[in-house]
Formats: structure tokens, sequence, C-alpha cells
């Protein structure tokens, strides 16, 4: 019998179109915040701000008595993989990429998701998925050499690719320990709840931040008298505000939400939209314009998803 949740309404697309937006605008914030504030400092005050917010939604998971604690290992490694390295990552790739090159390389995450798969967990490989993962990333390698393949031979990625690299291969690592949770890993009353699933993980995620952001101001370079490596102003309070909000908190709602009413390979297809919304968000606040390389490397990333994703 057809499950009647699998459709795609007008209403679930509006809701599934919501973190890609919020996920674009998390990259071109990330990067206009760059000389403001150090990139893994961004990350842990998002987290502080998601954390506040969370609090009133979900306190009972932090009480003595809860049942997290028993599973503390299984949400530090979900904290450390999510909270901390993904999006710390992320701003760090931000500094000396654009928001275009940086969403256009995390849409390689099918490849890292297959390759995964089939190392830790045994998932056979198709060949359809195959395929779908070879197209995503020849779209990856065309925007990494920026349209001229004569340059592949002595590719050298900027850091900020090899940043993204790093964070996009984190997260699929992570989203493979939702997917496959070891047995009695997981409280079910946790697992069930949205808001206190993700506070558990910014807990111990925000541990995890804070020593990155301790070792980030060690090695932060002096600066003459006068110059701050942090900036406050109302443009860095806004921007923490929305990062905390959108990205951390509507987004994670509205895709779990969709997820759960058509099912993760039709939700997946929306994601990749993240890279034509920050081209577009870049253009219009950064100066930043898309170039033909870029359309060409979305064509045949989200092309690659839609092959290993077919029936």
């Amino acid at each position: 019998m057809s499950n009647p949740s699998q459709r795609l309404t007008p209403a679930t697309a509006a809701l599934l179109l919501i973190p890609p937006l919020l996920w674009a605008g998390n990259a071109v914030v990330g990067r206009l915040m760059q000389g403001s504030i150090p990139p893994i400092t961004f990350n842990f005050l998002r987290w502080v701000l998601a954390f506040v917010m969370l609090l009133p939604l979900a306190a009972w998971v932090l009480a003595p008595r809860s049942p997290v604690w028993a599973h503390g290992r299984r949400f530090a490694v979900l904290g450390l993989t999510s909270v901390a390295l993904y999006n710390a990552l992320q701003y760090m790739a931000l500094k000396t990429s654009t928001p275009i090159n940086v969403t256009l390389v995390a849409a390689s995450m099918p490849v890292w998701m297959i390759l995964l798969g089939r190392l830790f967990y045994g998932v056979p490989v198709t060949r359809r998925a195959a395929l779908g993962a070879a197209l995503s990333l020849a779209g990856v390698v065309v925007v990494l050499v920026r349209g001229d393949w004569h340059q592949l031979g002595t590719l050298q990625l900027v850091p900020g690719d090899a940043w993204m690299l790093a964070a996009s291969i984190t997260w699929a690592w992570y989203s493979w320990m939702l997917a496959r949770p070891a047995p009695g890993s997981e409280p079910p009353e946790v697992r069930r709840d949205w808001a206190a699933f993700l506070l558990a993980q910014v807990a111990f995620g925000l541990t995890w931040s804070a020593a990155m952001t301790t070792g980030e101001w060690l090695m932060l370079p002096s600066l003459p008298e006068g110059e701050h490596h942090l900036r406050w102003g109302w443009p860095l309070v806004l921007s923490l505000l929305y990062v905390a909000i959108g990205p951390s908190l509507l987004a994670y709602r509205a895709w779990g939400a969709g997820v759960t009413r058509v099912g993760p390979t039709v939700a997946g297809f929306f994601s990749n939209l993240t890279p034509l919304f920050a081209a577009l968000m870049s253009a219009t606040l950064l100066g930043e314009p898309p170039h033909l390389y870029h359309l060409a490397g979305f064509v045949l990333i989200v092309g690659g998803i839609l092959v290993s994703s077919r029936r």
C-alpha cells in the first residue's frame, strides 16, 4: 500500500526550500564576517546562542537523571562531528574560498557517503550509485580547477577548498552515525524529540568547540596596537543571531519535518539548491558573480545525485 506521506505537496516543497536557503545564507554571512571574528570563535558563539534558545524547549534532557548521560560517549562523538568540526571547518574554508565554491564542494557529499558506507557499514555500491558519485565528483573537480582542465595536472587547492572537503567527509561520517545507530546507543525518548536530540548534541559539542576556540586564540598572531581580532558591532551581533536561529534551529527543524513527510531521497534533491542560492546571494551581497564553470559543476553534481537516487 502506498504511503501518502511520500507525496510532494506544495506545502512540503515550500518547507524543504527553507533549509537550503538558510544554509546558503550561512555561507554568505560566514564570508562577510571574515576579518571581524576568528572562524572557530564564530562557530562557538553561534552554538552558544543556539544552546540558550533550545533550553526552554528541552531543558529536561540535561537534568541529572536524564537518559542522555548514560549515552555520553555517543552524544560526544555526534557533537564533535556536527557542532564542533563540520561548522568550524566550513567557516575556516570561507576565509580563502567563496560561498559558491564552498557550497559546491559540499555537494560532493554523495561520494563520501558511498565510500564510508562501503568501508565501514558494508553497504554495497551499485553501478548507478557509482556513476552518480563519479558525476558529482567531476562537478567538484570542475569547480576546483576553475573550469580550466589544464590545471588538473598541477592542481593546487586553496586552503578553503581543502577545509571544505574535510568538512564534507566529516558530515558524511556524522550522517552515517545518525542513520545507523548501534542498538541501544540512543534513548528513544530523546531521539523522538528534535529539540532534545539537538540540545544533547550541542551540549557535548560546545565542550569540544570551547577547547578548539581556546587553541585558536593561543595561535592567533599579535596585532598592531589598536587592532583587534574580535570586532564587536551590530553587523557581528546580527550575523550571530542569524546563524544561531536560521541555519542552526529553523533549518534543522524544517529539514527534519520535510524528511519525515517525503523521505530522505526526495528531500536530498532540495539540499542541492544550496549552491544556486549561494550564487545568487554572493552576486547580490558580495559582488562575487558566478561563472560558467560554477554552472557546469552544479549541473554535474545534481545530475550525479539524480542518477544515483533513481529507482
